[in-house]
């Protein structure tokens, strides 16, 4: 029986946390990666541009000094706008910074996938007449799921592990909880050991889930053939 030390209900409040912030950021960063790969489909070049300098930076940046740098910059800003020292939440700004990161890469996934749609459905779907809300309800909705998923998988893994970047803002996750276990109880091996396998129980899971996801979604193809 591995001894906890009294750590065990702090682990699993900090594992918790992990799970949170994760599938918050991936709620939030699906949506920014749709509004960018539409972004990057307009016909108005700026903004086009400007989408395309968001995946430029945030791709070209370690995850890492954006959480610095969204963590302390928005403390900057928040104080120099009230006048007072106005701390930012680890939370908010850990998800925040993770959002931006997980919409960039999916950003590029996303528009694969709609390129990925054969254009003369699309086509065929205007000779019908329908407009272009029907179009992409469903004709490139549906079918760019299919193409996204994979990209989308890895995506979700990447960032489920990248949570644990955000203990070094003070948030009270799965590496934070377990760090300071660590440190009190001078046996980082038990406890660091238990953090990998937590995360290796999350990933595991989620790759089951994307296992079922992606067969699901191909069941009109497989039928097909």
């Amino acid at each position: 029986m591995i001894e906890l030390h009294g750590f065990g209900d702090q682990i699993a409040v900090g594992a918790f946390t992990t799970l949170r912030t994760a599938f918050t950021s991936l709620a939030l960063g699906v949506c920014v990666g749709i509004c960018g790969a539409v972004a990057k489909r307009s016909r108005l070049r700026i903004i086009r541009w400007l989408t395309g300098c968001y995946t430029t930076i945030v791709r070209g940046v370690p995850e890492l000094l954006i959480i610095l740098i969204l963590y302390f910059g928005g403390t900057v800003a928040l104080t120099a706008l009230f006048g007072h020292y106005v701390e930012v939440d680890a939370f908010a700004a850990g998800v925040f910074a993770l959002t931006i990161v997980f919409g960039a890469y999916a950003t590029e996934v996303f528009r694969a996938a709609i390129q990925a749609v054969p254009s003369g459905q699309i086509e065929a779907a205007q000779a019908l007449g329908l407009s272009r809300f029907c179009i992409w309800h469903l004709v490139i909705v549906p079918q760019m799921w299919r193409y996204a998923l994979p990209g989308l998988g890895n995506l979700w893994l990447t960032l489920l592990k990248d949570t644990a970047l955000i203990s070094v803002v003070g948030l009270e996750d799965l590496m934070r909880k377990t760090s300071i276990a660590a440190g009190t109880t001078h046996d980082p091996l038990t406890f660091y050991s238990i953090a990998a396998s937590l995360y290796l129980l999350f990933t595991s899971l989620s790759l089951f889930g994307l296992t079922w996801l992606e067969r699901r979604a191909d069941r009109g193809v497989r039928f097909a053939k």
